[in-house]
């Protein structure tokens, strides 16, 4: 069978990430080589590094089934591919997935979809696959996509997922509902790093730093197989704060950035999102990273009873804690937690709106200040963090003026998209 699998390119709308970062689309990788080995002809096309439309792709292949991923800003845009396929060739067959689909199966019927894919096993049984077996994703595609991925300061950037699932129930997020926890064998993993020509790689599991013995393991098996990477993971602050000796020698086998999300400046707003972490566990980890020379990019979420005090109270928070890079979410009530359900009748941006519901955009109305001084003040806020004199000295002495400078035009992109949203007022 010929299988066409598709990353969409996102809506004109959405406020994303791909103007400072365009990773692998690892999912559809997996996919491949489990289609492949099933002796299925397969081609992935990754439309945000596309200039072509899809019709010319679906023309050019001739696909029997085309497989979409994506998230729930793209649900239109999957919607919108289905239906340009199906006017093509009724006869191929549509299935859609990703996280989303598997929270909310429901958003995606359409009369143009004919499979919602929940887990990778329903593409599987799509396709007819006898066999299910094969571990590790096709890294021989896309070979014409490979040196465009990056993120952020990490050019040619590869992914490897180590675990599904994440083990901590924040309500603010829906990773809880979509697998339990699970974690691959260590052995597994060194495997599959020994296979990756790429020296940056980005460990995309919802939490990797979580358990200390499997670390441990980790750090030992970098060493015997003598693996050079430099690593990228996601990990949370109380881990960090109770773990140093683990940091300390993780910082030795090439991890030199973690993204934490420190979520919060208050003990109440870390309270409420059920965190079960302290201020002072932020604190703590944010030295050690420093101390062994390990990049933090930390995430915050924004309240929507925020004021100009709330802001500038935060701005405090992150220039007392020494941090350069900020990731600013407004509060998104996402489908699939508690907060959904809470906040529906609140919304400014309805939900069959899903291109705005990107974790950038505002979608409650705020209950102290207008929508348009909300986005000026995200606006203001990320510019008096990156343009501090000693913040601006550092990217260029650590990252080199070519890399600051481009990661400072993608900002500029994603900036643009902000000042449009001040001037509308939404």
């Amino acid at each position: 069978m010929k299988i066409l699998l598709v990353r969409p390119r996102p809506h004109k709308e959405t406020i994303g990430l791909q103007s400072v970062m365009i990773c692998e689309p690892l999912e559809l990788m997996q996919l491949s080589a489990v289609l492949r080995a099933n002796n299925h002809e397969v081609e992935i096309v990754d439309m945000i590094l596309e200039k072509k439309p899809i019709e010319y792709f679906v023309r050019k292949f001739s696909p029997e089934l085309v497989g979409i991923t994506g998230y729930i800003s793209h649900i239109g845009i999957m919607k919108e591919y289905a239906e340009i396929i199906k006017k093509i060739d009724k006869n191929i067959k549509v299935a859609v997935g990703g996280v989303h689909a598997t929270v909310c199966p429901n958003d995606f019927k359409c009369e143009y979809i004919d499979y919602v894919a929940k887990n990778a096993e329903d593409l599987y049984k799509a396709a007819n696959c006898e066999d299910t077996s094969v571990r590790y994703a096709d890294r021989n595609l896309p070979k014409r996509y490979t040196d465009r991925y990056y993120y952020l300061f990490a050019n040619k950037c590869a992914l490897i997922k180590t675990s599904f699932g994440c083990p901590y129930n924040c309500n603010f997020c829906f990773c809880k509902e979509i697998s339990p926890y699970k974690a691959r064998e260590i052995d597994d993993v060194i495997t599959e790093l020994l296979q990756i020509p790429q020296k940056e790689v980005y460990i995309v599991d919802d939490d990797f730093l979580f358990n200390r013995d499997r670390l441990m393991e980790f750090y030992d098996k970098i060493k015997e197989n003598k693996i050079e990477k430099n690593f990228l993971v996601y990990g949370r602050a109380d881990f960090i704060a109770a773990n140093e000796d683990i940091l300390e020698k993780l910082s030795k086998v090439g991890l030199n950035s973690v993204i934490v999300g420190i979520e919060a400046s208050t003990q109440n707003e870390l309270d409420s999102f059920n965190k079960k972490s302290k201020l002072e566990d932020n604190e703590k980890a944010v030295r050690i990273l420093k101390k062994y020379g390990i990049e933090c990019y930390a995430t915050v979420i924004l309240g929507v009873d925020w004021d100009k005090k709330d802001f500038k109270n935060l701005y405090n928070y992150i220039k007392n804690l020494g941090l350069v890079f900020v990731n600013l979410q407004p509060f998104t009530p996402m489908p699939g937690t508690p907060y959904f359900d809470k906040y529906k009748d609140q919304l400014i941006i309805p939900y069959n709106e899903h291109e705005k519901w990107d974790m950038a955009h505002l979608v409650i109305k705020p209950e102290k200040i207008s929508a348009r001084r909300y986005y000026f003040e995200i606006l203001k806020l990320y510019y008096k963090i990156t343009m501090m004199p000693k913040n601006v000295i550092y990217m260029f002495k650590r990252y080199g003026v070519k890399t600051t400078l481009k990661l400072s035009i993608g900002a500029a992109q994603i900036s643009w998209q902000y000042i449009k949203k001040i001037i509308r007022g939404r």
